[in-house]
């Protein structure tokens, strides 16, 4: 019970660093904050733990460049879509992956209870992914500057509300990206579920996953963007992103240790209930038109990732 009550929290805490990336006027800016945020939590962290076990690095590593290709399709599937899209179709969509996968390659056979989740899942998500066209039209606008429903810019400015506050119109590409962003989730959570149980602790590989990966974020962003995509935020907007580094790096770090004490599967499924948490994000932070069918639907697939890995 107590694993289960952690993962749940993590859950909850990487909805909130999720949101608070969403709603930088800067997205680019808020991800070299998190990532600066993650360094200065664990960089000494790691110097105090010392590094994982040598058959841990591959893994490691592996996982380091997955996270990185994960950041850069968060980022643009945030660009793209609404809060309360984007997030659950890539968090739900990963655990359904993560099945599929285990059950073509390995040979796991799914019992009933998990039949009904993929079903649930699946039937979610569809709805995830076609809700925003209807929502938005009921409300009689979109979201984006000048009622267009685009985003101001590839940095985000002029973001979600920016022209009234309600859900844009689905962008195919904006669903495209999010479960892109579900394939890289899928692929470091195997990874780093294998690479922690050779570390020989959870906090040494924690914190020397996210001391190299974050980093190499912060370095990508400035080589990209320049050095004026951090100085020139105010001071609130970049306590704001440090701060998501640091509930980031708790809330990874959670999952990893819960690795080590239950299964792979179980773990990965109810730490994607926190697409609950998205959902109420989207509606009360982003002024996102959820409507009934992106709450029901939002429901649903938090119900069918715990029901794929039901024994």
């Amino acid at each position: 019970m107590t694993v289960a009550l952690a993962v749940i929290l993590a859950g909850v805490l990487h909805a909130v660093w999720n949101a608070i990336a969403k709603g930088a006027p800067d997205r680019w800016a808020s991800f070299a904050l998190i990532g600066l945020g993650e360094a200065l939590v664990v960089v000494p962290m790691g110097a105090v733990v010392g590094p994982p076990d040598r058959a841990a690095w591959p893994w490691l590593l592996a996982s380091v460049a997955v996270h990185i290709v994960y950041m850069g399709l968060l980022l643009v599937a945030y660009q793209l879509g609404d809060f309360s899209q984007v997030y659950p179709l890539a968090r739900g969509s990963a655990p359904l992956l993560v099945a599929a996968v285990a059950a073509a390659a390995l040979g796991e056979r799914l019992t009933w209870a998990q039949d009904a989740g993929v079903a649930a899942v699946c039937g979610g998500l569809g709805v995830l992914a076609f809700a925003g066209r209807r929502d938005g039209a009921a409300k009689g606008g979109t979201g984006g500057k000048g009622g267009t429903g685009e985003e101001g810019s590839v940095d985000g400015e002029g973001g979600v509300g920016a022209g009234g506050g309600v859900t844009r119109e689905r962008d195919p590409r904006a669903v495209a990206a999010a479960l892109l962003t579900g394939v890289s989730i899928a692929a470091y959570t195997l990874l780093d579920g294998v690479g922690v149980r050779h570390a020989g602790g959870s906090l040494s590989y924690t914190s020397w996953m996210f001391g190299i990966q974050a980093p190499v974020t912060v370095a990508l962003v400035l080589a990209l963007r320049g050095r004026a995509t951090i100085t020139r935020l105010d001071r609130a907007a970049a306590l704001r992103g440090l701060a998501g580094g640091v509930i980031s790096m708790a809330s990874y770090g959670i999952v990893l240790w819960a690795q080590t004490r239950g299964t792979l599967a179980s773990v990965a499924a109810l730490r994607e209930t926190g697409v609950i948490s998205g959902a109420v994000i989207g509606a009360v932070f982003f002024s996102e038109r959820l409507g009934p069918r992106r709450i029901a639907a939002a429901c649903v697939v938090a119900a069918g990732v715990v029901l794929i890995t039901a024994h």
